[in-house]
């Protein structure tokens, strides 16, 4: 099964770095909160990626091109034609295609434009900036046990994004803003998986997956909601992003499960 990331947004939310570099090629110690991301999914044996880039994607294209090498011990033999030999190869077992999804394109736009890489097949979807602790495998289970063709995980944060209304079926019946401070129901935290059928609810690059694609699989009551109450923490702020680096630093970062 692939697993489709969505990384070409601009991330003006963050914008004291992504000025510089797409959103989640911003680093969390020492790597891009997208390796962090793929790392997770590699845990439980998902190598297969499609990267959606779009802002600053040549960025994402040169870290990719150049990760073996950066993590390889080698030697530059200049008197021998210029040889490379690698001692120590420490390369993931991935399987990367990056995509590119335009520059403006709408999250939905993003996902129809990587359709000819998914084909008929069922396909993970996530966002290219929170990290989690989510058992995937458990996520999988669930999408094929109920049948319906969307699944999406959702987390207990109220904070400043719109939220999910789910009955006791976890079906999700409604899209809808937060109505007040205490508003305490669930939001999409990502880690959706999603048949093929999916594609057919997108019309084009304008399309935002969020409004009328999910909106509309949740009216048909074709949409599930996959409950994680462990973590999970999106990186939106600054303030954020040192927060995930000092848990990092510190050996405390609970979606490390590698």
């Amino acid at each position: 099964m692939k697993v489709v990331i969505l990384a070409g947004g601009y991330g003006t939310r963050i914008s004291e770095e992504s000025h510089l570099k797409p959103k989640p090629m911003i680093e969390i110690g020492d790597k891009p909160i997208l390796w962090h991301i793929m790392k997770e999914y590699s845990h439980y044996g998902y190598n297969d990626f499609v990267i959606c880039c779009g802002y600053k994607q040549h960025v994402i294209k040169e870290w990719f091109a150049d990760y073996y090498l950066y993590n390889s011990d080698v030697t530059f033999d200049f008197s021998n034609d210029n040889r490379m030999t690698v001692h120590q190869n420490v390369a993931e077992p991935w399987k990367v295609t990056l995509v590119d999804t335009g520059l403006d394109t709408m999250t939905g736009g993003r996902v129809k434009r990587i359709q000819k890489y998914i084909g008929d097949e069922t396909f993970m979807l996530t966002y290219g900036d929170a990290v989690s602790d989510i058992n995937i495998e458990e996520l999988v289970r669930f999408h094929r046990s109920h049948g319906k063709p969307a699944t999406i995980t959702s987390v207990a944060l109220g904070q400043r994004f719109g939220v999910l209304s789910i009955d006791d079926n976890d079906n999700i019946t409604e899209f809808r803003e937060k109505n007040t401070e205490a508003d305490g129901s669930r939001i999409n935290g990502g880690y959706m998986v999603m048949d093929p059928v999916v594609f057919d609810y997108i019309e084009g690059d304008k399309t935002v997956f969020e409004k009328g694609p999910l909106e509309r699989l949740a009216l048909e009551g074709n949409l599930k909601s996959y409950k994680h109450n462990g973590y999970w923490q999106c990186m939106d702020t600054k303030r954020e992003k040192e927060m995930l680096d000092s848990m990092w630093e510190n050996g405390n970062a609970p979606w490390k499960q590698w």
